[in-house]
């Protein structure tokens, strides 16, 4: 017989060891500096290149046992945050992780717009929840989702996402996923940033498509609308696209939710591949103004009277020819809008505007600017750079002007390496919406007004 007392002491030689290296993690918390607002999204690399992204309440769980106890040199890297250059030009800090320690990064905030934390995906507060700090964290079973659209419909805030990651294959959603809220789903804007959604779930409790429209490919949703019909009622409506893979459009019409169902059906087609050129559609953001509701991304490119029955007659629209370009605040260059949303603005008594320039620097599609204007329609002034990204892009950023306090506005984007030649998107948070807040009294805003 083999064993016995020596087997016995051997394997509990090697469960103390295994629980030796099951070290409690060190707690570091990157807050932002002068404020002490935690900052999500904010990178600390080690030299042998483990990454480590703070979550929604700005922390991270420093796990490895390697380090434990050793000065350890952290790289910082945080779209707009970011801590002094040492005299050879290295940015981070120093930290000796101790296990059960917490420790303090207070970084600088280089950009005007104030990161507030992750809206969609998975683990909003995974790093919180490793350290004991948010036993209560809900997960929805969504890993990423594409560009937001927003309407309050009978009395709620109707969200609605593009394509969807799920985690049991790479193909995921295709049909749009959604959810419900308050309308003043920001009423405590944190930190950390939890917004009581209630997505839309199949019987099973799992996430499901809301825009099943039949046809070949992808349903890609925008024109987002509750519009009264003539009999008063409410009628939540969008504009859909049927696109294949390659981003081959071969559809284009307009779509009504069914209060029933719950989900997205084709009213009818107004245009198909090989149907000639395609004609201008209520895409975009909609917003209200003088008994029109007007459409574009971000300025307004359509509108018509706001009613359900004008919003369905091609005839009813009048086309509008959107500001191509704005003056820069530096004077450098003239921007070039990509997308974006505008929105009425109580604070301000004007019409402001958030959007992503064209080939901007020092990112493609990541530079975000705001602008004002006396109306929807421009003409609109002097931009203002409020957002940077290194080497990412952040697109189609969404103003929720429900979310509106005194001088704050929100908006949201899309953080994607899409489009920027990044070869490393950032666990969690690529492919997702990330919610930033702006006040509209800083003075950086000023050349704006």
């Amino acid at each position: 017989m083999r064993g016995g007392a020596g087997g016995s002491a051997a394997v509990a030689l090697l469960l103390c060891a295994a629980a030796a290296l099951a070290l409690e993690p060190c707690a570091i918390e990157v807050v932002e500096k002068g404020s002490g607002w935690p900052v999500p999204l904010v990178e600390l690399r080690t030299l042998h290149n483990v990454r480590f992204v703070t979550d929604n309440a700005g922390q991270i769980a420093f796990d490895l046992p390697e380090l434990m106890g050793r000065e350890t040199w952290f790289e910082v890297k945080g779209h707009g945050y970011g801590v002094p250059k040492d005299g050879f030009g290295f940015e981070g800090v120093r930290l000796v992780p101790e296990p059960g320690k917490t420790l303090r990064v207070e970084v600088e905030r280089r950009v005007v717009a104030r990161r507030i934390g992750r809206i969609t995906g998975a683990g909003l507060l995974a790093e919180s929840a490793k350290l004991g700090l948010a036993e209560d964290a809900r997960e929805t079973g969504i890993l990423g989702c594409d560009s937001v659209q927003n309407a309050v419909h009978r009395g709620r805030l109707f969200w609605m996402w593009g394509d969807t990651v799920l985690p049991r294959y790479p193909l995921g959603i295709f049909h749009a996923t959604g959810a419900w809220s308050a309308v003043d789903a920001l009423a405590a804007p944190g930190p950390p940033l939890r917004l009581p959604l209630e997505p839309f779930a199949d019987k099973e409790g799992a996430p499901r498509a809301i825009a099943p429209i039949p046809g070949d490919g992808a349903s890609w949703l925008t024109g987002l609308a509750s519009l009264p019909d003539g009999a008063g009622e409410p009628r939540l409506v969008a504009t859909y696209m049927k696109v294949r893979p390659d981003w081959d459009v071969h559809e284009r019409g307009l779509a009504v939710w069914n209060e029933e169902k719950l989900e997205f059906e084709r009213l009818r087609a107004l245009w198909t591949k090989g149907a000639g050129k395609e004609p201008r559609m209520p895409e975009g953001h909609a917003v209200l103004f003088e008994g029109k509701v007007l459409f574009g991304n971000p300025f307004p490119t359509l509108r018509c009277a706001a009613t359900f029955e004008a919003w369905q007659d091609p005839a009813a629209w009048e086309a509008l020819e959107p500001q191509a370009v704005l003056r820069a605040a530096d004077a450098k260059a003239a921007v070039k809008p990509h997308s974006g949303s505008i929105a009425w603005s109580p604070f301000r008594k004007r019409w402001v505007a958030v959007f992503v320039q064209s080939f901007g620097n020092p990112s493609a599609f990541g530079e975000v600017w705001y602008a004002e204007a006396d109306a929807p329609t421009g003409p609109w002034g002097t931009a203002v750079k409020v957002l940077s990204h290194d080497d990412y892009t952040f697109y189609n950023p969404k103003i929720h002007a429900g979310f509106a306090r005194g001088p704050a506005l929100f908006f949201e984007g899309t953080y994607s390496k899409e489009f920027s030649g990044n070869k490393q998107p950032t666990p969690r948070y690529d492919y997702n919406q990330v919610l930033y807040r702006l006040d509209l009294d800083d003075p950086a805003l000023a050349p704006a007004r």
